[in-house]
This record gives structure tokens, sequence and C-alpha cells, in this order.
């Protein structure tokens, strides 16, 4: 796990002109309106609407005096950078400043403009993982305990990367409830292959007690992934998992509880009373909502049943 890229996505001064040449190839749903998703109409964490110029895409003001909020916060962030960093800082944001204001953007070239500014500094944190995940693995290989070490690399959840337009998390849909999960367990994985079984992190404690040779409680949920990463095929692995999303702010998202298979998610904004159903097979950008289409109504129903 690693923080790097945490909200609000300042690269380290390795990485500050880090993909300056060129744009980002932006997401196809980066546009979106969310037809047919009124939960997803309603949210507030949109990158053209909902970050802060200043703290969020590092837009430095012309006169600090007037920033309010959030943004006013960032100056004592900045200083907590030395003398040499914060002019570091100065000089690679300065021109990126110069052309955003010129552009003066509205409307659909604002939002492309902003996600530039944004994806650009999440990958620039993101590289800082590159960097440090290469040092634990080299320092790995100098110390001869390559091969005698399991290494697992996760996070905590997924997160929007201009996908619908958002930053963030919460939702349900892929870009947030995927994670990245990547072992290297020299002997047992075959390196370069790729398990399809729906996984989850509290898989995990079971996975690392069942390699300690230590009983895992009964009352734990997860189940061990040593199977899997030996290449097996268990005939009685989940096929479903459930998802539930709780809290009311920040970001405005509603409160949803959810079922995902392999090809289906059903979502349920209960507060709103709203069902979302996607088949993740023919719309993996989760754009039309099957949800009340007789075409789909018995896997709906029987989603609907598992569910509860």
């Amino acid at each position: 796990h690693h923080k790097a890229p945490h909200r609000n996505w300042m690269p380290g001064p390795d990485h500050l002109g880090t993909l300056d040449e060129g744009p980002i190839n932006e997401p196809d749903t980066l546009l979106d309106t969310w037809e047919g998703r009124v939960a997803a109409g309603n949210q507030e964490m949109t990158i053209a609407d909902h970050t802060w110029d200043f703290y969020d895409l590092k837009i430095g003001p012309l006169d600090e005096s007037t920033l309010e909020g959030t943004d006013k916060w960032m100056l004592s962030v900045l200083d907590r950078l030395s003398e040499e960093e914060r002019a570091a800082w100065n000089a690679a944001y300065a021109p990126r400043d110069a052309a955003l204001r010129a552009a003066a953007a509205t409307g659909d070239a604002r939002a492309r403009l902003r996600y530039q500014r944004y994806i650009k500094d999440y990958l620039r944190c993101v590289a800082s993982i590159d960097d440090n995940v290469g040092r634990v693995l080299d320092w790995l290989d100098e110390s001869g305990l390559a091969d005698d070490t399991i290494v697992i690399y996760s996070s905590d959840q997924g997160f929007f990367l201009g996908e619908h337009g958002w930053y963030d998390k919460r939702f349900m849909y892929e870009p947030s409830l995927r994670l990245p999960l990547i072992v290297r367990w020299p002997g047992v994985i075959e390196p370069g292959s790729r398990d399809d079984h729906l996984v989850q992190n509290l898989d995990l404690a079971q996975t690392f007690l069942e390699i300690a040779a230590v009983e895992a409680p009964s009352s734990m949920q997860g189940s061990s992934l040593v199977p899997l990463l030996a290449g097996q095929r268990p005939l009685d692995w989940r096929q479903s998992i459930f998802y539930e999303y709780y809290e009311p702010m920040p970001h405005a998202v509603a409160a949803h509880r959810g079922i995902r298979t392999k090809r289906w998610k059903l979502m349920h904004f209960h507060e709103l009373d709203a069902w979302e159903l996607f088949d993740l097979d023919a719309d993996p950008a989760e754009m039309v909502n099957l949800a009340g289409s007789p075409a789909t109504a018995d896997i709906e129903g029987r989603l609907r049943g598992e569910l509860t």
C-alpha cells in the first residue's frame, strides 16, 4: 500500500517536470452527462466544477489575498517546502498557469483543460510509487531475499481518473470498485499469469495466515487466495461480491448497496429508491442503465433477491 497519490496530488521534486511533453489521452466518458443514472447526476466530484483551483489543480493565484476556503489552506501546505523546493515548484507551475489562464476555456474545453492538469499531477505522484516499489524490489535482489519473499501490491480502493468526468471514489462503478492486486511469489505463481476470480481485500488476511500455516478464525469472512495464486480454479469460489457505501459527505454521493458478478452489476440507491443494472460485458463503461428493462427482468429479479 502507498499513500503517494492521495489528494491533493502534489508531485515530489523528482517528478515536477514529468509528462510535460504533451496531453494525456482522455477517458471516453470524460464528458458524460449521466443520463439514466440519477445519483451520478447529483454528485459533487467533477474535475470541471468541484476541484479547487489552487489546492487541487495548483493554479497559483494572481493575488493570494483573494484565496478562500481550501484554496487558502494550500498556502500553509506550500509553507512546508524548503526555499529550494518552493523555487522548483514555482518554476514548474508558473508557465503552466499562464497557459491555462490564456486559454480562458469554458464548457467542455474547460473540463478537458482541467482534466489535463489533474491527471498529470496524479500520474506524477504515481511515478513516485513506481520509484519506491522499485527500491524495495531492488533491495530484495541485492539482499538475496527475492526468491524467498512474497510481494503483494494493492490499494485501499480504486479511483476515478476522469471517467464520468470525476475524481475521487465512493461510487460502485468500476473505476472505484476495482483495485490493483499484483502478486509475486517465486516458485508458486507463474510469472505474467492473470486470474479472473472475484477477489476482495478482505481475502488478504486469510491468505497471509495460510501462507504462515496459521489457522484462520471462523469469524473471518475472507477466502485465502493461495489456491488461485497456485493456478487452481476452485469449484466453490464465490460468484458475486457485495458492496455498500453510506457516508453522506463529502462529494454528495448517495448511499447505496450493490452486488457484482463477473458479468452483471446491480446497484440500489436506497435513499433515492433508484436502481441501476449494467451488463459489464456489453457496457464496461456503465453508460446504459438496464434497470426496469423487460429484456433483463429475469436477471434483475435474481440479483435483487441475492442482494437482499
